[in-house]
């Protein structure tokens, strides 16, 4: 199944040539056309269940499908989130809301690819957020701010977390935190978005919330539970961008060896120097290592088990192996390697952010250590 998975993406993705993803990074311009597609063919409703009108398949083959995307060129992270966002809905929303938003998500009608957690002053000590939402009567108001949320507008929907209970209130810092489902839709001029200009071609937004009503039937799960909400989807998430870095590097390893069976230097393929082979080489096994204990993270969610060392780690692992592919590919290529014309240097930008995003690799360093080696709290 998972072949014909892969060489379905491949089929789709051979439509949406390099070419097609350099002009969208020149102009910073979102892939309407390419995300489309992979929504009618049902693939970014893949871990809807089927009667919600999705397909029902395994984090697995979400990972199979994000890989693909970015080995053949592609940049899945223009699309990622509508896989895994509605997971905190589908695990912990009330069936009304299910029934409500799952199927229209299924299908394509509703966008859901906006994730709003992270602040300016709270960076990733999420405990420290202070956007508010305070209820009054059938409603919740909002205020506050958000960063770095991204895909806000090619969204219909938002998952917000915001304290509904004053931090110095609560008896347990991860207490006090909750989960809204926000239509966009309906926000008008109390959600406003601001651009936030990057280096690669990621929509990014600052939030800002101003007096914003929500629906109190628009709460996920019990007020004050939010954080382990979220916690639970952060794992799918770090699972699924571990995808995305594989395909990265392999597709680095890829055009690289390519080229380097090609390209002819002092009457050689410049691929007979052990000095261009060993890099790449050394990427790719280490591309494998991440794959394997991405799979084995992804068998652990689907079985429902805990995977959070897992799923940090082969993050860490994928995000490191597609930055030493990509060093490796620029040095093969050289001078090349930087004309836009070949490809590389975009991905090259692109492969960068996971060492940083979702969390930055430290702190899955920081993770490891007290959690899994049981060495004292850093912070």
């Amino acid at each position: 199944m998972k072949e014909q998975l892969r060489e379905a993406i491949r089929s789709l993705c051979r439509g949406y040539p390099e070419e097609y993803w350099r002009e969208r990074d020149r102009e910073r311009a979102y892939p309407e056309e390419f995300v489309r597609e992979l929504t009618d063919a049902g693939y970014l409703a893949c871990l809807i269940p089927e009667e919600y009108g999705g397909a029902g398949l395994g984090l697995r083959e979400a990972c199979v499908i994000l890989e693909e995307i970015n080995r053949s060129g592609g940049n899945a992270a223009a699309c990622h989130a509508q896989m895994y966002t509605m997971g905190t809905l589908l695990r912990h929303g009330s069936e009304e809301q299910k029934e409500r938003w799952l199927p229209p998500i299924a299908s394509g009608e509703l966008s859901l690819q906006a994730f709003a957690v992270t602040e300016p002053d709270a960076g990733s000590d999420t405990t420290k957020i202070s956007t508010f939402a305070e209820r009054v009567g059938d409603r919740y108001v909002v205020r506050g701010k958000k960063i770095f949320i991204s895909r806000v507008q090619h969204s219909h929907l938002m998952v917000l977390l915001a304290r509904t209970t004053p931090l110095e209130e609560v008896e347990k810092k991860t207490r006090g935190l909750s989960v809204f489902m926000v239509d966009l839709r309906e926000a008008g001029d109390a959600v406003r978005v601001r651009p936030v200009d990057t280096m690669i071609n990621h929509e990014t937004n600052e939030v800002f919330f101003d007096e914003l009503e929500i629906p109190a039937e628009n709460l996920i799960g019990e007020e004050g539970s939010g954080f382990s909400y979220i916690l639970g989807g952060m794992n799918a998430e770090r699972i699924l961008l571990a995808s995305e870095s594989v395909g990265d590097a392999l597709y680095f390893t890829d055009r690289a060896t390519e080229y380097a069976g090609e390209r002819v230097v002092f009457d050689r393929p410049i691929g007979k120097n052990q000095g261009v082979q060993f890099p790449i080489a050394r990427a790719y096994v280490r591309t494998r290592g991440a794959a394997a204990l991405r799979d084995g993270a992804a068998s652990l969610f689907d079985a429902g088990e805990r995977c959070g060392a897992e799923a940090n780690m082969c993050k860490y692992l994928a995000s490191e192996a597609a930055w030493e592919a990509a060093n490796a590919a620029m040095d093969t290529f050289g001078g090349y390697g930087f004309a836009e014309e070949y490809g590389v240097e975009r991905k090259f930008r692109e492969a960068r952010l996971y060492m940083v995003a979702p969390v930055s690799n430290n702190l899955v360093l920081s993770y490891v250590g007290q959690h899994v080696l049981g060495m004292p709290r850093s912070f």
